[in-house]
């Protein structure tokens, strides 16, 4: 890894970058805009049948009519010179200006008006995995949803967007309809702090069993196994994605998931040090000092190849290539190093895509090899 970011001379500042540039590209950020209606061909249409003219990801969140501001609903009729709070991402902000009418600045925080906005956190788990739409908040809350803040990132409030817990959902509405919502999705801190030690424990039981469980390959004399590195990370990615339907909770705080981190890459190097230590010095000794040496061309020359023309010719992010180089060698050492450089998630997601083909092909090329000498 530093010899590739040495021959291309990266900048970690730059790579940075990329990385929030590529995560802001691929979620539906959301974007603030103060619409006034001018076409006439909308005048005197519901919200819902607005929608369904346009087709595009939006939100309305209040409307002002003759300067009183109220909350809309999908049966709301529009008027002509009304001024719509929209969110909606960036993408379809020119669709909007050309179909509703032209941008506006306004301050809505400055007009007295019997609504508020407010940020409430989901705490319970009964709403885990649950879908905006199916909550229906516009009829039994009177409320609009207008974004949703996950790990820090604002992401637009569409029907199909699933809430998971620890989500920070903000709503416009009436103050006691704010605090009828906020009493149903818990809205505690205190709650969110308790690591959930359940799910992370099946987690490992069920990946310990997966990953012992022999499967027949048609003429290898060998069945593969996962071990007990890859069961439980594909055991860990399943339950991630599919989890909240079995009623497991995979929220775990930023704390807890970084103790949680450090203790598994502390007792994974304890338990191979002890493994190996005790007769180390005696091998090297004894002419295993060539095999070292063997394995250590093995293991560098195929990476910087691939590292060469993963960064030379297809300009992959240097954080992105350090999590695929980790998991090209199945190496949560290298892994660590490569979270403690990158300060964000790119290597981890890289790591966890490449480690389950890794371990499939380790274990059959070997088994090519046997039968190919053999």
């Amino acid at each position: 890894m530093i010899i590739i970011r040495v021959i291309f001379r990266v900048k970690y500042n730059e790579e940075t970058e990329q990385i929030e540039r590529e995560q802001n590209d691929s979620q539906l950020a959301p974007h603030i805009v103060t619409y006034r209606i001018e076409n006439k061909l909308i005048v005197g249409r519901t919200l819902s049948e607005l929608a369904s003219m346009i087709n595009r990801n939006f939100v309305v969140s209040r409307i002002n009519h003759n300067d009183e501001v109220t909350i809309p609903n999908s049966s709301t009729i529009l008027q002509d010179r009304d001024l719509l709070l929209c969110v909606l991402s960036e993408s379809d902000e020119e669709a909007l200006t050309a179909f509703i009418g032209p941008k506006i600045e306004m301050d809505w925080e400055a007009i007295q008006a019997p609504v508020v906005s407010r940020s409430i956190l989901v705490s319970k788990e009964e709403y885990n995995g649950r879908k905006l739409g199916s909550m229906r908040l516009r009829m039994g809350y009177r409320l609009n949803v207008t974004r949703v803040t996950r790990a820090g990132v604002d992401l637009l409030a569409s029907p199909n967007l699933a809430l998971q817990m620890g989500d920070r959902v903000t709503v416009v509405g009436k103050e006691e309809d704010i605090d009828r919502l906020a009493e149903k999705l818990g809205n505690s801190m205190k709650h969110l702090n308790h690591p959930n030690l359940f799910t992370i424990f099946i987690g490992i039981m069920i990946g310990i069993v997966f990953g012992s469980m022999p499967f027949a390959v048609p003429g290898m004399p060998v069945p593969l196994k996962l071990g007990l590195a890859g069961g439980p990370l594909i055991i860990a990615i399943l339950i991630g994605r599919f989890g909240h339907k079995m009623h497991l909770t995979t929220y775990t705080s930023t704390s807890a998931n970084l103790m949680l981190r450090e203790v598994g890459i502390s007792l994974f190097l304890a338990s191979v040090g002890i493994g190996a230590g005790g007769e180390f010095v005696k091998t090297i000794m004894e002419g295993g000092l060539m095999w070292v040496l063997w394995g250590f061309l093995i293991t560098l020359i195929p990476l910087l190849i691939v590292g060469s023309i993963a960064r030379g010719h297809y300009k992959l992010n240097y954080y992105t290539l350090m999590g695929l180089m980790a998991g090209a060698c199945t190496d949560p050492p290298a892994l660590a190093y490569s979270n403690k450089v990158a300060g964000n998630d790119a290597p981890s997601v890289a790591y966890t895509t490449v480690y389950p083909l890794t371990m499939f092909l380790r274990i059959l090329t070997a088994q090519v090899l046997v039968l190919a000498l053999a």
